[in-house]
């Protein structure tokens, strides 16, 4: 199926979704009914002015045109800018003033009627043509909404070789350098070859464009053949898109940088599953009606009942974006009367970092986020509200005051909803538990409970509920949505969690730390039974003596920067340690400096090592050099999350373990006991999408595995899939699965000799051409080798700091450096050389193998290093004369094949003339129908052959564009015989003249133009007398040459 097959396919998809569907070609300037000035214009400004008047009809024409005016000049230079400028209009409306009975009026037009589904023009136009700055670009499919070109499609052929999606994602990119003007008002862009379909926002890199997997809900996921079609049903089913467009898109400043955010599937559906929860939850039990039946596992939420549900979306897919969307969209629902809604979280900086993320979608919430500064400020806030507002605070403000038995009424609305991040923890006890001296204590659920009585409760959580905590159930209430582990890692959301236990690498108090850490709780510091907290403290405090003696961590110390190390030599990124107490994450500073003193700097600029911890001046000598202020550590952040900053190792105790995003880290370190929900929100931090990052690693020092084992059970008991964790056993297990075939390719068999590489530890250089001819020689062994060491590398990325690993890293660097060989020398398919690129896997050719790399093969097979763009005869001959025949045919393969590309790009006769036969050649070879040492001389002799046409087309005297010509004409046998080459030159001449006059912008694509060129074409040809059996066939060629070179005529 070619590209143009699959646009049409797409365009019937979006007809069949009720979109009107139009080719650009029709609609353009200069086409059969013109919707547009000229080239370089945008927006379809009739469609855009009916609409206007549709949706705003009490405005007069003044009030059209000044929204027109504002619509059509983005807002600034920079295109995410502009955008972020437009979505503003889109959502408030253009603000337009007019007089009326000599009253000055300030009103808003608003571009899109998002209550009425008909009252707007949905379009979807193919080859919509656009004048860049260098030259025209043509964009597969532009939907427009009332004349706004709101997403950009851009499609490539499923069927051919060597494009995927990510040559369409670069084309993007191209678009966005070359015509911005149309991203100042893009909503969403989509690449897809038919089979895969990703959809990503204007700024998003490769690793944020998501699958779209569902249709009309989140368990709607058909099993369609194209993702494109699921994405076309899905994503832009006319009602969805509106709503997504209104309450999905986002924007944040990150690092400096403004970046646009964009809802994945999971998180729209959960968004709107949950508000549809909330509003019937949230009823005044007087206004209740019939419960409409929930299309979820929540089965059905009570009306009235207070109870929203709960969130589970997995860590690291998004869940501060599902909050912000659900506010948005939830504020804006008539039947909530403008409700206030309460965002709780247990730890102060995560009220920080959720505050900050609901500041910076001012645009989508309409109204400042306000936080509660303590106790008594919440008390006020809370009291006073009438309406409105989104309130921060952390769950420890609804402490009750000195002599208060239960928390005072605050507000007895129905419309506040009180949305609590990360629903399960020690904090929403409801039960009582009888004090000394006779009286009863709750916990913080309870006081917020009796505070607002009436409110209505969600949870967002990234990890499941466990069966026995029945008391969050009893606030929430069931799941409305849930995105597992499974769906995150199938979706590339997420990369798995890998497992490594180092404790055999301890021999100082393990014993006597395993028995204690497994009895010890994490130390709550909120905890409000002061006995309860006395006695977990007394645990604890004996615990860290022993995980803080010195000797210990003199031995932690060594075993942690080596295999840092070890694992940074393979895969670039950074790591985190988390520490017991502030004191221990001093202590292992100080023991990792000692053995690495280069990586100390007082500076917090520099140095790659860095404490993290909260502290005061107050603090301990100890301590004093890792204590900063705010900035500074927000500078640290940015430094660590840099991925060419030198800070690579981070210590922490408890900050930065719950949401903090930093995809470079691949490494985490654990040498304090967590336990359940707290292990499970830490280990999440190595499970971002970076690059090509096969997995996050998590070492064991203190001895977590049963808390693991007992947080996979919670993670079954709640039907989720996949698993939290895997351990580095298992891509040991696959690293030895992957040798034992490559093991077998080389093995003797009936049908080949095998062949011996065992002395690679000494004789790499020797043995890599002939490793690699004799790959070449297997049937498919190109594929199957580059394939399965590929997946190798990626296994001993993942467990090459195991001691057992450690015996075939050689083996291993060897084969790399025979793939890389393969890879650079010969042609290969590009999705595998793509997949390379990316490839956070550095080389594994180091020194202990071959000395700088593959650089040179030619030098390994004793030849001169061919002159790029001249295959000299002496050249050939050393080809000729080589003894790895398999590796000499895909050697001189791929020269030629580059060669024939860089020689003929606008020449489509000799492209096609050479191409064609290479390929024949090629494929007799590989049907085994002739013998290689045969291959050899025919490529030897096609490559003189192209050196001698190309110095015979130089001896004519014309220039590039006239000899492609020259040679359409003298392609039939009989024109040349007929006329011979001085009058084809001339014709040549003439035609190339003519044709550059007359091509007009897309004239490719217009059949009317296209006539007429033929009739032009076919006189000229008339009048020179070319025969005129062939000239039919010439014409046609002459057009075909002609669209190759025109791009670059009429700029």
């Amino acid at each position: 199926m070619t590209e143009d097959q699959l646009e049409q396919l797409c365009l019937e998809w979006f007809a069949e979704g009720g979109w009107e569907t139009t080719s650009g070609a029709d609609i353009a300037p200069d086409g059969p009914a013109p919707e547009r000035a000229n080239y370089r214009q945008v927006l379809l400004l009739g469609d855009l002015e009916r609409a206007l008047r549709r949706i705003n009809p009490h405005l007069p024409d003044t009030a059209v045109e000044q929204a027109v005016a504002i619509v059509t000049k983005p807002e600034s230079l920079d295109s995410v800018a502009s955008n972020r400028g437009f979505h503003r209009l889109l959502l408030d409306g253009v603000p337009v003033e007019y007089k009326r009975d000599d009253e000055i009026i300030h009103d808003h037009a608003f571009l899109i009627d998002f209550a009425d589904l008909k009252a707007n023009r949905f379009r979807a136009i193919n080859q919509f043509t656009l004048q860049g700055s260098k030259q025209l670009r043509r964009p597969d499919i532009v939907c427009f909404i009332n004349g706004l070109p709101l997403a950009v499609l851009e499609l490539k052929s499923p069927t051919a070789e060597n494009v995927d999606i990510w040559d369409a994602f670069n084309q993007i990119q191209t678009y966005k350098d070359e015509i911005p003007d149309l991203f100042a008002y893009n909503q969403a862009v989509v690449v897809s070859d038919g089979y895969n379909a990703r959809v990503g926002s204007l700024t998003a890199n490769q690793e944020r464009f998501m699958p779209w997997r569902t249709i009309k809900h989140e368990d709607d996921k058909p099993l369609l053949d194209w993702q494109l079609e699921t994405m076309v049903r899905g994503f832009f089913d006319r009602e969805l898109l509106l709503d997504y467009l209104r309450y999905f898109v986002i924007f944040e400043t990150d690092s400096d940088r403004l970046i646009k955010k964009i809802a994945g599937y999971h998180q729209f559906h959960a968004v709107r599953e949950a508000v549809k929860a909330t509003v019937l939850a949230a009823q005044n039990p007087e206004q209740l009606f019939q419960a409409e039946k929930r299309a979820n596992y929540a089965g059905v939420v009570v009306p009235g009942s207070k109870k929203a549900g709960v969130v589970w979306h997995t860590q690291g897919s998004g869940k501060s974006i599902s909050m912000v969307c659900y506010a948005g969209k939830l504020l804006q629902q008539p039947e909530m009367n403008n409700p206030t809604l309460v965002v709780v979280t247990d730890r102060n900086d995560l009220d920080g970092q959720l505050f900050g993320t609901f500041s910076s979608a001012k645009e989508l919430l309409k109204q400042e986020p306000a936080q509660a500064d303590d106790r008594d400020a919440l008390r006020v806030m809370l009291a006073e509200r009438e309406s409105g507002g989104i309130i921060f605070t952390t769950v420890q403000k609804f402490a009750l005051l000195a002599g208060e038995n239960a928390h005072p009424i605050l507000n007895e609305r129905h419309n506040i909803v009180v949305i609590s991040d990360e629903a399960h923890r020690s904090q929403y006890g409801l039960k009582a538990t009888l004090k000394a001296d006779g009286s009863y204590q709750f916990g913080y659920a309870k006081h917020m409970r009796d505070a607002l009585p009436n409110a209505a409760f969600i949870g967002f959580t990234g990890t499941p509920i466990a069966n026995e905590d029945k008391d969050t159930r009893a606030v929430f209430g069931d799941y409305v949505s849930i995105y597992d582990i499974q769906d995150a890692v199938d979706d590339g959301a997420t990369v798995p969690i890998y497992y490594e236990s180092r404790l055999a690498k301890l021999d100082i108090n393990r014993d006597l730390i395993d028995e204690l850490s497994d009895q010890v709780e994490d130390v709550v510091e909120d905890e409000e039974d002061i006995g309860q907290r006395e006695k977990t403290k007394g645990e604890w405090s004996r615990l860290e003596k022993l995980v803080g003696s010195g000797p210990r961590l003199k031995q932690v110390a060594a075993d942690l920067v080596e295999h840092f190390e070890t694992r940074s030599a393979l895969i670039e990124g950074k790591a985190m340690i988390v520490a017991m107490s502030r004191d221990i994450c001093a202590q292992l500073y100080n023991e990792i400096v000692a053995l690495r003193p280069e990586w100390h700097d007082t500076d917090p600029e520099k140095g790659a090592i860095k404490v993290v911890m909260t502290g005061s001046a107050a603090d301990k000598p100890l301590l004093q050099p890792h204590i900063h202020n705010k900035q500074t550590k927000k500078r640290l952040e940015k430094r660590f999350k840099n991925v060419n900053d030198p800070l690579k190792l981070v210590i922490v105790r408890d900050m930065w373990l719950t949401g903090f995003d930093a995809p470079i880290c691949h490494t985490m370190y654990v040498d304090k006991p967590m336990k359940g929900h707290n292990l499970m929100q830490a280990i999440a931090r190595v499970n971002r999408v970076f690059k090509n990052k096969p997995g996050g690693l998590v070492v064991d020092y203190i001895g977590i595995a049963n808390e693991l084992k007992q947080a996979l059970k919670t993670y079954a008991d709640a039907k989720g899939r996949g698993e939290p964790t895997h351990s580095t056993e298992e891509a040991y297990a696959i690293l030895l699965e992957k040798l034992d075939v490559i093991h077998g390719m080389f093995a003797k068999t009936p049908q080949s000799p095998g062949f011996d590489y065992s002395a690679f530890a000494t004789d790499a250089l020797k043995l890599l051409v002939p490793a690699a001819n004799y790959v070449l020689g297997l049937d498919d062994g190109k594929k199957r080798f580059l394939d399965t060491v590929l997946a190798l590398n990626k296994a001993y990325s993942l467990c090459s700091t195991m001691d057992e690993a450690s015996a075939y890293h050689k083996e291993i660097a060897f084969l790399s450096a025979v793939k890389a060989a393969i890879a650079k020398y010969t042609s290969v398919d590009k999705k595998l050389t793509q997949e390379e690129k990316n490839s956070t896997l550095k080389q594994i050719l180091d020194n202990a193998v071959i000395a700088g790399g593959v650089t040179d093969v030619f030098a390994l097979c004793g030849l001169d290093k061919p002159n790029i763009g001249l295959l000299s005869d002496e050249f050939l001959e050393d080809v000729r004369q080589m003894p790895y025949k398999n590796f000499a045919v895909e050697l001189l393969e791929k020269l030629l094949k580059d060669d024939i590309k860089a020689k003929t790009r606008n020449n489509v006769v000799q492209e096609k003339k050479y191409s064609e036969r290479l390929q024949e050649t090629l494929r007799r070879y590989n049907n085994r129908g002739i013998e290689t040492a045969q291959v050899i001389e025919e490529l030897i002799a096609m490559a003189k052959q192209f050196q001698a046409d190309l110095a015979r087309e130089a001896a004519l005297g014309l220039n590039p564009d006239e000899i492609a010509f020259y040679d359409a004409l003298a392609n039939n046998e009989s024109a040349v015989r007929e006329l011979g080459d001085e009058i084809l030159k001339k014709i040549a001449v003439e035609i190339t003249d003519k044709l550059r006059a007359s091509t007009t912008v897309d004239w490719q694509v217009r059949e009317s133009v296209r006539a007429k060129l033929r009739i032009l074409v076919r006189r000229t040809l008339q009048r020179y007398k070319y025969p005129p059996d062939q000239a039919v066939e010439a014409v046609e060629l002459i057009l075909q040459q002609a669209e190759v070179l025109s791009n670059a005529w009429t700029k």
